[in-house]
């Protein structure tokens, strides 16, 4: 196997894993305030949960937030395929 397919390969498992990092983390956790949902379906946007409020889209995902806890279960019950953390400031904390 060359070189570049490896290293390719490689880069390809690291952000598989990522994604599956990210996406179990918003399963488990209410610590992200929206959550991004990737690939949405007409019939899952056609039957989001109740008290759910889009706050944006794009071609691809659309992100979604709600002030009720369990947000991640609820979309993936609607039919959602993968549901990602959205809104979140980052581990650095923000300095005035």
């Amino acid at each position: 196997m060359s070189m570049i397919i490896r290293a390719g390969l490689m880069c390809a498992i690291i952000v598989a894993c990522w994604i599956g990092v990210l996406a179990a983390v918003m399963y488990v956790s209410d610590a992200a305030p929206a959550a991004v949902v990737m690939l949405p379906s007409d019939s899952f946007m056609a039957t989001l949960p109740q008290g759910v409020a889009i706050t944006g889209q794009s071609a691809i995902s659309v992100t979604l937030s709600s002030e009720k806890g369990g947000l991640a279960a609820a979309l993936y019950a609607a039919g959602a395929a993968l549901v990602l953390p959205a809104g979140l400031l980052g581990c650095a904390p923000l300095t005035s």
